[in-house]
């Protein structure tokens, strides 16, 4: 399991969960901490053994966290504002495509073995706030300055709805099956259907929302001003569980490790991490937060002020063989075509 972190100062922060002999102990490992950007970082994102950053600068920087190291970089014609992998089943431990939203309001899409610039397609008339793909890898979500939501076909590689929204939406996110779609704007988060956009349940939360992160059974997290982790039950719009006070600052992160469940108590945490604008990261199991304040599982402070947070849950962070796979299988699903 592996995190990756930005912040203000330029540093992008990559840490390894290792568990120790005791079942509620972990430590996170430092594998990189460097100035890789020449401005503020806005986003990252992370897919097994692979991990991207990118800000204000116009470049997205590229880090194989196997060998601990950057391997490449892309330049832009603007900030990226947003970033995301998409990763076949078949294909888990490494990313298939790489998205990148900027603040023209256009959306990039890479191929990622290896990383080559497929297409660039306006979405927006302003800046991307935020890019989610469908499990599918065949479309993608995004939210903009300009109040609007947009659906783009990944599979044809242009945009294929565009709607007005009452208020400005900062975050869109699909839950894990690709059913729903979560937007954020400032303290609310609708729950909708993904085939039509249905409205299904506004979720009210008491202070501004930064980030969430989908979760098993329909439950999704949030964090943001009020220094709380908050898992809301997606079906009836009520708090399911929260961690108050995880941090003594904003939460600008949440990546949920763990998605089984469905383990004993001490062998299959169910794992949380969060980070905060004073530069701490924590590592959680969720499950506590109904038997009192629980403790952070891990802990590191990165003495900075941190933008944003992704992470992996793979534990292996070998690259899979290839060429063993079926490759009509891993590159049908996002494709472009030229």
């Amino acid at each position: 399991m592996s995190l990756v972190a930005g912040s203000y100062e330029r540093f992008i922060w990559g840490y390894k969960l290792k568990s120790r002999k005791h079942p509620h102990s972990l430590t996170l490992t430092p594998l990189f901490s460097f100035p890789s950007h020449l401005s503020t970082i806005k986003t990252v994102a992370v897919a097994g053994s692979a991990a991207v950053s990118a800000g204000n600068d116009d470049t997205i920087k590229i880090y194989d966290l196997s060998s601990s190291s950057e391997i490449g970089s892309f330049h832009h014609s603007s900030s990226i504002t947003s970033l995301s992998f998409f990763s076949p089943p078949s294909l888990s431990s490494f990313p298939r495509n790489l998205l990148a939203a900027d603040a023209e309001g256009s959306l990039s899409i890479y191929d990622a073995d290896p990383f080559v610039h497929l297409k660039t397609l306006k979405v927006h008339k302003k800046a991307v706030n935020s890019l989610t793909v469908h499990p599918s890898g065949k479309l993608a979500l995004t939210v903009g300055h300009d109040d609007c939501l947009a659906m783009v076909n990944l599979v044809r590689g242009r945009r294929s709805f565009y709607c007005k929204l009452s208020k400005e939406a900062s975050i869109v996110q699909f839950d894990e099956t690709g059913e729903k779609f979560f937007m954020v704007v400032d303290e609310k988060v609708s729950v909708h259907e993904s085939e039509d956009a249905k409205l299904i349940v506004e979720l009210d939360n008491r202070k501004r929302v930064l980030c969430a992160a989908p979760g098993a059974s329909g439950i999704l997290f949030t964090g943001g001003e009020d220094r709380n982790i908050t898992a809301w039950d997606t079906g009836s719009g009520k708090v399911a569980y929260s961690i108050e006070d995880a941090h003594a600052a904003r939460v600008k992160g949440i990546v949920v490790l763990s998605k089984n469940s469905g383990g004993s108590e001490e062998e299959d945490p169910y794992i949380v991490a969060s980070a905060s604008s004073d530069g701490v990261i924590r590592v959680w199991d969720v499950r506590m937060a109904n038997k009192g304040k629980p403790t952070p599982l891990a802990e590191a402070n990165t003495k900075s002020r941190l933008t944003c947070l992704a992470g992996s849950s793979i534990k292996s962070l070998k690259r899979p063989r290839l060429e063993m796979l079926n490759a009509d299988e891993n590159r049908g699903a996002a494709a472009v075509e030229s």
